[in-house]
């Protein structure tokens, strides 16, 4: 049993901040961190943190009675766990993991990864003045919004085109301009929620305009548009339902239908594309989704999408349409508040050029590549996992490369099934959560899926380059935590 004077030399044996900051031997640390550190040397700020953090674990685990033995505060003792904790701190909270979940667009996961042209330009403009506001052609002051737009309209055949800070902004921003006060005609079997909870009812209460729904959830005719309208209508709003499906007895009005109304009736015609396709998907070998360009020809006077879907670019909220409308939403006083900053620029100007040629970009564009890619291909990478987790003295007994079926994800194709490939692990000495738990707290986490209780990395989602660091952090963590 411990006793008060007990807890009390143990408490005078723990070292003052400073005597312990004298001690630390600085260059031994930054070699041993030298693969968390961003300039070579670490702020003396995160020492002090970390000095901090451990004397005060000590001392409450003393005081608890947590901590009775002297060797707990031994300096080697106190010396090893300031280095863990110093560890801990230089990891960056926004960090890199392995995504070996097999959804390919991960809203958690950071969506859509960049090709490496993107990252180029991201560090060109990041890292040296730029044109972002400065017209060369006249030496005055230019738009932001100029820089991507020809690609823009090259690509869909639209008159215009503005880009803000996400999807979600992008509907925002127009209903607020066009409809403020009035109403909006949507069909009830479209009032979709997207991510984060966000409804279309909810962004359109929010804007100030009115919400007039029409139809049924699973049927709506073109009669319900045409019995709405009023004095009062603004718009007319067709959102894609890219993330679900309503089959069976089901109707829509199409697009080419409601864009006809709104010429006769004199009232712009808006589409929500949300996932932003550019492409025919079907000639890849997947689902058909309308595209951007389609929209555009079938009379609608705005359209909108995700930069970070099907586009495979940062993220971004696009809006293309007449030219009258956008700039009535561009002069919308709200557009500065969602404008987009010089990094989304860069990295959709490199992802749009690469998508001028369609083939050139089903093979850069990482999003496009992981969704066409064959199983074949993706089965390889498994065997590649499998192997070079065997090499890192994985027993064989606990990996399985076994089939499995990935997903597009960000809301895109909920019906797009995807064959893929998966290493199964399956240690004996613990269960599958844990595995999760422990692989999510590695420096470089390997997130995966759990399926009958084995931990799945579904290898569609894991690129060729990142299979041996996957096996490192797998492998370290089975081998050094064993229980």
């Amino acid at each position: 049993m411990t006793t008060h004077d007990d807890t009390r030399e143990l408490l005078r044996r723990i070292p003052q901040v400073d005597a312990f900051l004298a001690r630390l031997e600085t260059k031994r640390l930054e070699t041993i961190f030298a693969d968390r550190l961003v300039e070579g040397a670490i702020p003396r700020a995160f020492l002090k943190k970390a000095v901090r953090q451990t004397l005060a674990e000590s001392r409450e685990a003393i005081l608890a009675g947590r901590l009775t033995d002297p060797a707990a505060v031994s300096p080697e003792t106190l010396a090893a766990k300031f280095e863990a904790v110093l560890g801990r701190l230089l990891l960056p909270n926004f960090r890199r993991v392995v995504n070996g979940t097999g959804v390919v667009v991960h809203t958690n996961l950071g969506r859509s990864l960049l090709p490496e042209s993107a990252m180029a330009s991201l560090l060109q403009v990041g890292s040296r003045a730029s044109n972002l506001e400065f017209d060369l052609a006249t030496g005055r002051r230019g738009s932001r919004y100029s820089l991507v737009e020809d690609l823009l309209l090259d690509l869909t055949g639209a008159e215009a085109g503005l880009v803000v800070n996400n999807n979600a902004a992008a509907v925002l921003l127009c209903l607020e301009t066009l409809a403020a006060g009035r109403e909006v005609i949507v069909s009830r079997g479209q009032l979709v929620e997207i991510g984060g909870s966000f409804r279309i009812p909810d962004i359109m209460a929010r804007s100030g305009a009115r919400l007039v729904e029409v139809g049924a959830t699973n049927r709506t005719h073109l009669k319900d548009y045409e019995s709405a309208i009023t004095d009062a209508t603004a718009l007319l709003l067709k959102v894609h339902t890219s993330n679900f499906k309503v089959i069976g007895f089901t109707s829509e009005v199409s697009l080419e239908e409601l864009a006809a109304l709104g010429g006769r009736q004199g009232i712009p015609v808006m589409e929500d594309l949300g996932s932003g396709c550019l492409f025919d998907l079907s000639r890849h070998g997947l689902l058909r989704e309308p595209t951007v360009g389609e929209a555009i020809a079938a009379g609608a006077d705005l359209v909108t999408f995700s930069g970070d879907k099907l586009l495979g670019g940062p993220q971004a909220g696009i809006i293309l349409g007449r030219r009258g409308l956008i700039e009535r939403i561009r002069k919308n006083p709200l557009n500065r508040a969602l404008r987009i900053d010089k990094f989304t620029l860069a990295a959709l100007e490199a992802v749009l050029r690469i998508a001028c040629d369609e083939e050139l970009a089903m093979r850069r564009i990482p999003t496009l590549a992981m969704l066409a890619q064959p199983a074949s291909t993706v089965r390889k990478r498994a065997g590649a996992l499998l192997r070079a987790l065997r090499r890192k003295g994985v027993p064989a007994e606990s990996l399985a490369v076994v089939p499995t079926e990935a997903r597009v994800g960000g809301g895109a194709m909920p019906d797009q099934v995807l064959p893929s490939w998966a290493v199964a692990i399956q240690p004996a000495d613990r269960a599958a959560n844990e595995l999760e738990q422990g692989l999510r707290a590695m420096p470089l986490p390997v997130i995966g899926r759990i399926e009958e209780n084995r931990f799945l990395v579904d290898l569609r989602t894991v690129l060729d380059e990142e299979i041996h660091d996957a096996a490192e952090s797998i492998g370290r963590h089975l081998l050094e935590n064993t229980p």
